[in-house]
Formats: structure tokens, sequence, C-alpha cells
């Protein structure tokens, strides 16, 4: 078992990924173990988003590698067999209500019970008899239904772009409280924000973004307004 913990689970080995001319991400390298949180911070535009799509299989790399549980992206797969994600906007079928879309996108995977669901909707703080279609739901309200569709079928790892947006502060603490049960459980987390408090609270280690180079910060914590190394 200790074996398992220390081994890594998630590697990127010297991935680019171009569009046209462009280079989005340089050579980058990172390691991911299980049971830990990983943070990534960096401007709008630097690279986190694309990085991300490319560890889900979303986007093919240009070149280098990733390898998710020992399984090569888009090689021995197309998507990492145990995932759960909210990249971008969480999109849901508006009309029907937050568990009915709990309930299609079971269907496809049959992981998941209706008792599951429901237990999932009430944990992240959402009533699951809530006749309400997702149409009229707040922003935080949808946040929340999008960590219970990444998380419903217990994934053993979780990417994460922005989960808090949208969250008040009590959201926001229960969602915090929810990964690092998670963490608990042995799962591996790559998460991206925007709030240094959700980085200094939740990830074992950072890493910046900046113009597709991505390098480790030590530490995680705000100096003068920016991410130091420490």
């Amino acid at each position: 078992m200790a074996d398992a913990e220390n081994s890594d689970y998630v590697v990127v080995d010297r991935v680019t990924k171009r569009f046209g001319e462009e280079m989005v991400l340089k050579e980058t390298t990172m390691t991911m173990k299980r049971g830990k949180v990983y943070g990534i911070v960096g401007n709008n535009g630097s690279g986190k988003t694309v990085l991300m799509k490319c560890i889900c299989g979303f986007l093919p790399v240009t070149s280098g590698s990733i390898c998710v549980g020992q399984k090569y992206i888009g090689r021995d797969t197309d998507f990492p067999e145990s995932l759960g994600l909210i990249i971008e906007t969480p999109g849901f079928l508006t009309e029907y209500t937050g568990r009915k879309n709990l309930e299609i996108l079971a269907d496809l995977k049959r992981k998941v019970s209706g008792k599951g669901i429901r237990e999932c909707l009430q944990k992240v703080g959402l009533d699951p008899d809530l006749k309400k279609p997702v149409s009229k739901y707040s922003l935080g309200m949808r946040q929340r239904l999008g960590i219970a569709q990444a998380i419903m079928e217990n994934p053993e790892f979780l990417i994460l772009d922005e989960p808090f947006n949208g969250l008040d502060k009590k959201g926001t603490a229960d969602i915090r409280a929810i990964l690092l049960e998670l963490k608990k459980q042995g799962k591996t987390i790559l998460l991206a924000s925007h709030n240094s408090m959700d980085i200094d609270i939740l990830c074992d280690e950072v890493y910046e973004m900046d113009a597709g180079v991505l390098r480790r910060v030590r530490g995680g914590k705000e100096k003068n307004g920016e991410v130091c190394v420490c």
C-alpha cells in the first residue's frame, strides 16, 4: 500500500502544445502522487486550462507524453479511466432539474446509484428533491452541481478548473472540506484557482504557469499579492 501511495499517479513528461505557430505549452513536466492536491496558478491565457485539457485527453499533445494510472493518454487510452472534472463552465441540460442531469450522466457508465446521486447532491449542499430546473439556478448552485457531477462516481483523479467560482463563503468552505476529505481517501487532485487562500489551504504542491512555462512554486504563500517561491 505504501508503495502505491508513493508512486507517481500522473506523469506529464516534456509536453508541448502548439496551435498553428503558437506554442501554448513549452516542455511542461510535472508529477502527481495519490493522496495529494496540486495547484496551478497563473494569469488568464497562461496555459493552465490547455494543460488540463491535455491531461484529460480533450486535446492531443504536440510532443511529449502524459501517463495517468500507468496508461498513456492518446496511446493506451483516450481518457483517464477514473476521472472527475470541471473545466470552464459546467454544462448541463438547463430544462431539467439538477438531479435529473446527474441521472442522465450516471446512465452512461452506471457506476453510481440513484441513492448515491441523492447523497452526492446533499454533500455539496443541494436539495435532491428540488423541482427547480437548472435554468433557474444561481451561479453558485450551478457550481455546486458541477462539483457533484465531478465527484459522484468516486473517481481516483479530479481535475478542477476554478471550482470555487460563484460560491459564497459557506459554499467555498463546504467544497474545501469535501476536497480535503477526498485527499484523505487517497484521491489525486489538480486544481486551478485565482484565490490564494484556496491554494494555501488545499494544495501540497503549487505550480505557476507563465506564458506556457510551468515551474514549481515552493510553499504557495502570498507576498505583496503574488505567489512567492519559498
